[in-house]
């Protein structure tokens, strides 16, 4: 018999990394192994903090990844002359406002389904972090399961 219950949830934490955006699945599956105990679920991910967000996107080719950090950089400018004047919040510097206001366009969550203890991706698909910070600092990532146990 299972010592976890239909619900499950552990927090992991992201190495640190500067701004970009990174395929994560490994990672994940690496740090929930508890995926592989439930026939069928779903698997949330949240992040724990204002700067950085979750999606799913494209696993296959890295500059995908690239060019979404590019886009985002052009959609969401940084302040570099503060005599501009575009933000108002810059307590941590130039990138901070911009990184808030990319945070709330992609989301700090995402959820999976889970299919026979494996994440139920379509073709291509993986989970990113996105950082958008400059700076460099661990991201904790709160996972819950919540489904039918095998």
């Amino acid at each position: 018999m299972s010592t976890i219950s239909p619900w499950f949830q552990k927090s992991l934490t992201l190495r640190a990394r500067s701004r970009g955006s990174y395929l994560i699945t490994h990672e994940i599956e690496a740090g929930v192994p508890e995926i592989s105990r439930y026939r069928v679920g779903l698997l949330t991910l949240f992040i724990q903090h204002t700067s950085c967000a979750l999606s799913v996107n494209e696993s296959y080719d890295a500059d995908v990844r690239s060019d979404m950090s590019d886009a985002m950089d052009r959609i969401v400018v940084e302040d570099k002359d503060s005599a501009a004047g575009l933000y108002r919040h810059d307590a941590e510097g130039s990138d901070d406002m911009p990184a808030h206001i990319k945070s709330a366009l992609i989301g700090v969550t995402v959820t999976v389904p889970i299919t026979d203890g494996k994440l139920a991706f379509g073709t291509w698909q993986g989970i990113w972090y996105l950082e958008f910070r400059r700076a460099r600092g661990t991201r904790t990532v709160v996972a819950t399961i919540n489904g039918e146990l095998k």
